[in-house]
């Protein structure tokens, strides 16, 4: 009832932003003799600010275009190279010579399924395309994807990565971002127990909730105290026609955008006041800013139910991965099992979305991996997004990551296929 009530209420709005629109155009053209006072101003400046406050924001592009190769710019070309109904690989492929390019790794880039769209990695993905082949999940939005193209689980999203790395063949290396650090090391530890031949030469894992025992977030303490009956009865609702998706069980990105909203609600209604300030004064620059962060920032996407619910039940509540419990397919997954399978993890000093420590954890769970094939970092004086994104993790976080990988893909030349021979039972 209350997706058909938000439904019904964009719906009604429809007419007002429309008229909004209409007036902040009139009132800065140019054949307005007050568009350029500061009354003129303050209408087109309320007429914005109340349009994209009530706008639905749709999925943003990644729009990128060049990065820097050896001191010189590379184009880009986005392009799509595998596909199921709830995700697409995408590559972006650099135009460089084919001798050049095969000396890079290449990265398989895990977006986080947890209400944003893969674009929020549009930082990260720039910044690893330097050095690296780079490929991303972009993870549909299940509001988009019709009842008929079946479920979407926890189990089904490890296979989808296994899938992806089969795509990609041997020497791949995969990185986690956030929330998917719980599956990727799962599926990891799979590929490893049959012996899998394109299990990853590395994984990264950065700012993910291996085990949230530790240090624990208000998101973490939430989540445990509540229990997952409680999310299955208050933040589940069906899809309305006449979406694509009309009767899936799903949790609406809109509930998750206010949760995001709500944790630092001031801040961000200071920042619109602000945008309207900038607007009324002029700041084109400041504006713009303004506009980019928001238009990701408020673009959000429906997940399955079954998703969701099993990722807090497995994560959050039952902490099924670190205490040896989590099942795949109705096995066991053995985080023993990862050995031939390096593995770096990141974090953020002031990190309040996965505690310090919490990812850390997956080095206490890999007992068997070889201590030169393990590494761990810290980076100070920055929160959850500085992990993936912004000058610190483009200076300090990125050349460490470059350098992980390098090393395992060395290793990995000199290394026989008889190294990943399925464990022995017990081992």
């Amino acid at each position: 009832m209350y997706y058909q009530l938000y439904e019904l209420n964009h719906a009604a709005l429809q007419p007002l932003r429309a008229y909004a629109d209409a007036v902040r155009v009139i009132s800065q053209s140019p054949l307005n003799p007050f568009a350029a006072t500061p009354m003129g101003r303050s209408v087109a400046a309320a007429a914005e600010v109340f349009e994209r406050t009530t706008r639905r924001y749709a999925k943003p592009a990644f729009g990128i275009e060049s990065v820097t190769v050896d001191g010189k710019s590379v184009a880009i070309r986005e392009k799509t190279v595998w596909t199921r109904p709830f995700c697409s690989l995408l590559n972006f492929e650099r135009d460089l010579p084919a001798a050049r390019a095969e000396r890079d790794p290449k990265l398989l880039i895990v977006a986080p399924m947890s209400g944003h769209y893969a674009t929020l990695l549009r930082g990260t993905v720039r910044s690893m395309a330097e050095h690296a082949d780079v490929y991303i999940t972009d993870w549909a939005d299940a509001r988009m994807v019709p009842a008929s193209d079946g479920r979407f689980g926890l189990d089904d999203y490890v296979d989808y990565i296994i899938d992806m790395l089969h795509h990609l063949g041997p020497n791949t290396h995969v990185m986690a971002v956030c929330q998917p650090s719980v599956p990727v090391l799962a599926a990891v530890a799979v590929m490893e127990a049959r012996g899998d031949k394109f299990a990853p030469a590395s994984m990264t894992l950065m700012g993910g909730p291996i085990d949230t025992r530790r240090n624990p977030t208000a998101v973490n303490k939430l989540a445990e105290e509540k229990g997952i009956d409680w999310f299955r009865e208050n933040v589940i609702m069906q899809v309305p026609w006449p979406n694509p998706g009309a009767g899936r069980d799903v949790y609406p990105g809109f509930l998750q955008l206010t949760g995001f909203m709500s944790m630092n609600l001031d801040r961000h209604l200071i920042a619109h006041k602000d945008f309207f300030m900038h607007l009324v004064k002029n700041d084109g620059d400041s504006a713009e800013k303004h506009r980019e962060f928001y238009d990701e920032y408020l673009a959000v996407m429906d997940l399955t139910a079954e998703f969701y619910l099993q990722t807090v039940d497995t994560v959050f509540v039952r902490h099924d991965l670190p205490k040896g419990q989590m099942m795949h397919r109705g096995e066991k997954v053995d985080l023993t099992a990862v050995r031939n399978v390096a593995l770096f993890t990141v974090e953020g000093e002031n990190d309040d979305i996965s505690g310090l420590g919490q990812t850390q954890a997956a080095h206490d769970l890999c007992i068997n991996i070889p201590q030169e094939k393990r590494a761990h970092y810290v980076q100070p004086q920055v929160g959850h997004y500085g992990v993936f994104n912004g000058s610190r993790f483009r200076s300090q976080i990125v050349p460490r990551i470059v350098d992980f990988m390098a090393a395992q893909t060395q290793g990995a030349t000199s290394t026989t296929s008889t190294s990943r021979k399925r464990p022995a039972k017990g081992s």
